[in-house]
């Protein structure tokens, strides 16, 4: 008899056991769990793809309710909106004063106090500044001096008749009478009963009254102008057709001319052109200077120059042009900027 031993045994139970064969066929029954968890898998996603496109679908829709709203509101507002019921129309007359709110040209009565309150305030304001400026301006200016005579250094001619043309028929009065009246009203100031009345100065010396508050004036009587007083001629001169021109120079406050000033007169033709002088020689006396304005000054009166043209037969219908000049002084007359300085121009033609 055969007997095993323990290690035999042993060898025995560690060899593996037999594995089923791998070609075996599966059972039927579970070939079908399979197929029917298949077949469930596949009808729940059927199911969520239609819930997939709904949630799709409907975010579509959001989306075109959204934008029509929108399209409606932008329509409604371009919408004239209607009046409410009920409320009365508004007509012009509300525009003036309106009963509901009290509003009188679009404002309140607050807002027009308010907004009058600041325009008065400020043209006070602007007022005052003006007042102030002018004021400062005034103090620095003396009521009777000029604080700069610069642009006159030396005084202009004029002569009257106030005409730089002169001309008339000697045998016709009414046609020189206009000149004849212009010197009577200009002479009146020189009549002899007025100027009686002003002081008797030195000849040939300047009448300072720097230190005098009332200036005194000077005697010029118009009977210095002897034939060309319209004394003894009323016509001055006109009827023989031997005119008489008064030459006045204008004043000029502090003005002191230097040497003897006098007036001289030219014909601007060949021929010589006789000329008499009243005062004589045309002198301007230095005894009517200087001139203090016309506050302090108030009577002063120019010294007068007359200058009578002597024409001839030949001198008749024919225009003369004759220039005056101050002259025997420092005065300038011979600006070419400024003709008038220093000298005067004028022309007299007449005929018989």
């Amino acid at each position: 008899m055969s007997s095993s031993t323990p290690e035999q045994n042993q060898d025995q139970n560690l060899e593996p056991k037999q594995e089923p064969d791998q070609d075996q066929e599966p059972k039927p029954e579970t070939n079908q769990a399979v197929k029917e968890e298949e077949k469930a898998e596949e009808t729940e996603k059927k199911k969520e793809e239609p819930k997939e496109e709904t949630k799709e679908a409907k975010k579509a829709e959001t989306k075109e309710t959204k934008i029509e709203e929108t399209k409606e509101a932008k329509k409604e507002e371009n919408k004239p909106k209607d009046e409410p019921k009920g409320e009365p129309k508004e007509t012009w007359r509300d525009s003036i004063y309106n009963p509901r709110t009290g509003e009188f040209m679009g404002r309140t009565a607050r807002s027009w106090g308010l907004i009058l309150l600041f325009y008065f305030v400020f043209y006070a304001f602007l007022a005052g500044m003006f007042c102030l400026t002018m004021w400062v301006m005034l103090q620095t200016l003396d009521e009777n001096i000029p604080t700069y005579q610069d642009r006159v250094p030396s005084p202009g001619l004029v002569i009257r008749p106030h005409a730089a043309d002169i001309s008339f028929n000697r045998s016709d009065p009414a046609n020189y009478n206009q000149y004849t009246q212009h010197l009577h009203n200009f002479l009146q100031n020189y009549n002899d009963s007025v100027q009686e009345r002003n002081d008797l100065c030195l000849v040939g010396e300047y009448t300072d009254q720097d230190a005098e508050p009332v200036k005194k004036v000077c005697q010029f009587k118009r009977s210095l102008l002897h034939q060309c007083s319209g004394l003894s001629d009323s016509s001055f001169g006109y009827a023989e057709g031997k005119p008489c021109i008064i030459i006045k120079m204008n004043r000029v406050i502090g003005l002191k001319p230097e040497g003897d000033p006098l007036i001289n007169c030219t014909a601007k033709r060949n021929s010589q052109l006789k000329i008499r002088y009243f005062p004589s020689e045309g002198r301007l006396d230095k005894m009517f200077f200087p001139y203090y304005g016309k506050n302090t000054h108030a009577d002063y009166v120019q010294p007068l120059v007359a200058v009578q043209l002597l024409l001839s037969k030949e001198d008749l219908n024919v225009e003369q042009t004759v220039e005056c000049r101050v002259e025997g002084s420092n005065l300038r007359n011979n600006d070419e900027r400024d003709k008038a300085l220093g000298r005067v121009t004028f022309r007299v033609l007449v005929s018989e």
